[in-house]
């Protein structure tokens, strides 16, 4: 079984054409990426007002646990039935494909960054308040850089999840990886229905060792346990200086 999917992996026709894996991968990755943007733009603002104002936050738990219990297939179905009669371009299939990718990603966006900006320091809120600062720059300028990364974290969440769900396009003949699933499963290849679950697998570690990265460089060190190259913490024995010694008292 292991020699049939490295057999159909390094298969040069598997790598080239508007079939191929580097094209089904361009579609994942544009399908994935939409619908990340798109529930960003929902999540992210209001996650941040609920988190800096304290109202709603009895929502964020209902609404994230609700749309976390809407089935993946059956709402893919049902927004094809109500959108394909009336467009007739591929957009028929894919708004639907996108309906479910963002109702996926949007609850762990909003949790993150609501956690994220309620749980900062209110001491920290506080002494910002006390300089005159405004509620807009409160938030901006102390409260979002504080939980940014909870807020990233929330992010790569929602990222794999797309990146895994994104397959269920190939179910509405989208394309993207899943249709070596869909594909392989009709044709009883199962060679190919194990090479497709291997490159879902290694784009969501890809995307997520990206992410990680980003996080690295946008997340300042002081809220992390990192210490920036090139300074060490010195060791507290050199950090007590040797007491200096009294003058003799004059003859």
């Amino acid at each position: 079984m292991s020699a049939n999917i490295t057999g159909w992996l390094t298969d040069p026709a598997h790598w080239s054409g508007p079939d191929g894996i580097p094209a089904q991968t361009l579609t994942h990755l544009e399908l994935s990426g939409e619908a990340l943007g798109i529930a960003l733009l929902l999540g992210m603002p209001a996650g941040l007002l609920i988190g800096h104002t304290g109202r709603g936050a009895f929502l964020v738990g209902g609404l994230t646990n609700a749309l976390r219990a809407l089935p993946t297939l059956g709402v893919l179905m049902f927004s094809v039935l109500l959108i394909a009669p009336h467009i007739t371009s591929d957009a028929a299939f894919t708004i639907p494909s996108l309906i479910v990718l963002v109702l996926l990603a949007v609850p762990p966006i909003l949790t993150s960054t609501y956690a994220g900006v309620f749980a900062v320091d209110a001491a920290a809120v506080d002494a910002a308040r006390g300089m005159g600062w405004r509620g807009r720059d409160i938030l901006l300028r102390v409260q979002l850089p504080c939980a940014l990364p909870l807020v990233l974290s929330g992010i790569r969440s929602a990222a794999l999840q797309i990146i895994a769900t994104a397959t269920v396009a190939a179910y509405v003949s989208l394309g993207g990886l899943g249709r070596f699933l869909i594909d392989g499963l009709a044709q009883s290849d199962y060679a190919q229905m194990a090479g497709g679950a291997l490159l879902v697998a290694a784009l969501a570690l890809v995307v997520e060792l990206l992410l990680l990265g980003l996080g690295r460089l946008a997340v300042s060190p002081g809220l992390t346990r990192r210490t920036p190259r090139g300074r060490r913490r010195s060791h507290p024995s050199t950090a007590v200086s040797a007491p200096v010694s009294a003058s003799a008292p004059a003859q």
